[in-house]
């Protein structure tokens, strides 16, 4: 079975063909970050004024580049929630365009999924099931848990920020260029991780807060500066020197990284019986959280698939056709209801 998968629910156009769930023949990603560095953050006015642009080509592209034509895509997959209003719009309107022209059956996914299913595209090993799905991204830090394929719950959340978010304001509060994760990670590969002693936020159960580590960089550096905690963060930079810049940036990595570990060591001795330990989202890539998770052996996707991308969304919807879940009508589909997660 070859899926077409389309995803813009942030700042990437994507689009990609999957067949039977694990074998990309192709996947084209257009991203906006060249537009957004220069404001340190996504503008979902001009976030989705980009996907109109970019969405009809790069669907095109996907195909080409899979030596498809629209014969041999078997159905249509689009993320559906949760993102950006416009973009999402976008995303599910080219979708449902294209199904209704071509004929073909139409899938809304669910984002998160999507990321998760990362974890079983063009790899020798797949995770087993029961297992502990650890999504982190720039707008979501979850821990699911997984009896079988396509059944999902939630069994940790962050109750404020993301740790993606996180890394995104403390990389503004050091000055480093947007997006933070990259620009963390490579501030700290020349830093000393044990410079600062941060805090490690007090919740109880699974649940996440990153929002508390975030305040205690700021305070740290304005501590180290020497000035007062009403000093502007935006202009602290000015006074950092590289060596300072790194030393923070591999401290608070550190944290971020013990935290999450912290988390999914709890969370498997409160599920003895998981069986695996995916991790997924764009904060997967970064290279200091691989190696903590080495001791869970978990199953971590490649490097190029952690972002946002339209092959995993094909490869969740070919687990869902798999599990019995049917086709929308592309003439009522849009973005409300949000549909969950769980099931």
């Amino acid at each position: 079975m070859k899926i077409l998968g389309i995803e813009t629910s942030c700042d990437e156009t994507a689009a990609s063909v999957v067949e039977d769930g694990v074998k990309i023949l192709s996947n084209v990603v257009v991203s906006q970050i060249d537009i957004f560095a220069e404001y340190g953050g996504v503008i979902p006015e001009v976030a989705a004024r980009s996907h109109l642009e970019a969405a009809l080509p790069v669907v095109n592209k996907a195909l080409t580049d899979a030596g498809c034509t629209w014969d041999d895509i078997d159905a249509i997959a689009v993320t559906h929630a949760p993102g950006l209003l416009g973009s999402l719009l976008i995303g599910t309107l080219t979708a449902r365009t294209l199904a209704i022209l071509h004929n073909k059956p139409l899938y809304a996914v669910h984002h998160l999924k999507s990321h998760v299913y990362a974890n079983w595209l063009s790899i020798p090993d797949r995770p087993t099931f029961p297992l502990l799905a650890l999504v982190v991204s720039g707008g979501h830090t979850q821990i699911l848990y997984m009896p079988a394929h396509n059944q999902f719950e939630i069994i940790g959340t962050t109750r404020d920020d993301a740790v993606g978010e996180c890394f995104d304001k403390v990389a503004k509060i050091l000055g480093l260029p947007y997006p933070g994760g990259p620009s963390i990670a490579k501030a700290a590969a020349e830093g000393d991780p044990n410079k600062y002693k941060l805090p490690h936020p007090k919740i109880e159960g699974l649940d996440f807060s990153f929002s508390g580590l975030k305040t205690a960089v700021l305070r740290a550096v304005q501590k180290e500066l020497g000035l007062p905690i009403s000093h502007p963060s935006h202009d602290l930079k000015n006074h950092l020197s590289q060596r300072q810049v790194a030393d923070f940036a591999a401290s608070f990595q550190k944290t971020a990284v013990e935290i999450l570990t912290e988390k999914m060591q709890m969370a498997l001795e409160r599920y003895p019986d998981a069986k695996s330990v995916v991790v997924a989202g764009g904060v997967s890539a970064n290279k200091i959280l691989r190696e903590g998770f080495e001791r869970f052996s978990a199953f971590f996707p490649d490097a190029s698939l952690s972002g946002d991308n339209g092959a995993m969304v094909a490869a969740a919807c070919y687990f869902e056709i798999q599990s019995g879940v049917q086709p929308v009508d592309p003439y009522s589909l849009n973005i409300y209801p949000r549909i969950s997660i769980e099931n």
